[in-house]
């Protein structure tokens, strides 16, 4: 009799256990959660999204490879993209994109708005075969069949959906979307922010730093990095969301070792479907936000700069008339020709005067402030 209880009392257990393992999350967001951790949604069964972008790193990917930082490894561990990979920091501020009143793209996903929402973003690399390279849909809505959680997280969320491939594949993007959109990604308490709500003091050379990159007459950093009307209000994001061609020049180190044929342009905004190849929007790219961009190097489409510095001595190219100013320091060689020269934004790279060591400094210093809490450990001293 003893040992018939026990046995009861064992199944008893295993039921609950069996049905607190199913329980579904409690929220599309806490369902996100868990799938941007989760590496079976990867052909490997290795890659997460929080492996490119990864949450201790500004939500970019801190990956060594043979090509440094520049670009990501993919699932099978040998393929290497031809972009860098953008912090998911503070991404749901961007539009859906379309656009503006004056008729200009603006908004999405990728560098190339080529995804419209955080959603159809999140569709975008459990399916690249260079990324986490799952061959279709109907192979991602198996492995999320895999987890009774998740069958019993999309019956509670979404009880109208259809039992398809492609309404898991839906409800998964929405749910990864909901994680990007709460404030984990999005805190809004680095030091600039602080100094904005009177609880930290700017040092000397952030306050230059800061008044230049606002200013109208000294820099052109916020013709592109200012959202807000007014500089200096809480909750901007620095960026305007907008196309541009800054010049930047071809990865030759990223193209010798991903395979990708030399002088291969990448067309970026061109890229974009809903573009249909206009050549007038070659070479362009989106404005990045400047939220945690100390901590997210390298720059630019395809990591091109390592440094930060460099990337500002690149624009001051454009307004500078000294050779020695024209030099790339990582390379010792004057900056490499743009890879797409025919569209570039040359109205704002050429509005402003050239600048000075000591106003370089401060914009790098002002840019550090720009960075979570959580990341300024981080943060490099100052040399």
């Amino acid at each position: 009799m003893a040992r018939s209880v026990w046995c009861l009392a064992l199944a008893l257990m295993a039921q609950g256990a069996a049905a607190e393992e199913a329980a579904p999350y409690p929220d599309l967001a806490s369902w996100g959660e868990a799938l941007f951790f989760d590496v079976n949604l990867s052909k490997n069964r290795t890659q997460a999204c929080a492996t490119c972008h990864d949450p201790a790193a500004g939500f970019a990917d801190p990956r060594e490879t043979v090509l440094g930082h520049a670009v990501s490894l993919g699932d099978d561990g040998a393929s290497l993209g031809d972009r860098n990979a953008p912090t998911a920091s503070y991404a749901r501020f961007s539009p859906p994109f379309g656009r503006d009143a004056k008729g200009a793209w603006v908004g999405g996903q990728f560098l190339d708005g080529r995804a419209a929402t955080l959603a159809d973003q999140a569709k975008g690399p459990p399916l690249n075969p260079l990324e986490m390279a799952l061959p279709d849909v109907a192979t991602a809505a198996a492995r999320l069949r895999e987890n009774p959680q998740y069958v019993a997280t999309l019956a509670a969320l979404f009880p109208q959906a259809p039992a398809s491939d492609e309404a898991f594949f839906d409800a998964m993007a929405q749910a990864i979307a909901a994680y990007e959109a709460t404030p984990e990604f999005a805190p809004f308490d680095s030091k600039y922010d602080r100094f904005l709500r009177g609880e930290a003091k700017l040092t000397d050379q952030e306050e230059l730093g800061r008044v230049l990159f606002f200013s109208n007459q000294f820099t052109n950093c916020n013709q592109c990095h200012q959202l807000k009307p007014q500089g200096g209000a809480e909750g901007e994001t620095f960026t305007n969301y907008a196309y541009h061609n800054i010049g930047v020049p071809e990865n030759t180190a990223v193209r010798a070792g991903n395979g990708t044929a030399p002088v291969t342009v990448d067309a970026g905004l061109a890229a974009n479907p809903a573009v249909a190849g206009a050549a007038t929007e070659r070479g362009k790219f989106k404005v990045p936000t400047l939220r945690n961009v100390a901590v997210t190097g390298p720059y630019m489409h395809n990591g091109v700069f390592a440094d930060l510095r460099t990337v500002i001595l690149f624009y001051n190219t454009y307004n500078t008339t000294v050779p020695a100013r024209k030099i790339n320091p990582e390379t010792g060689q004057p900056f490499a020709a743009p890879e797409v020269p025919e569209t570039l934004s040359l109205t704002e790279l050429e509005s402003g005067p050239a600048l000075d060591d000591q106003r370089i400094d401060a914009l790098v210093a002002f840019l550090n402030t720009l960075t979570d809490a959580r990341y300024e450990p981080l943060l490099q001293p100052a040399p």
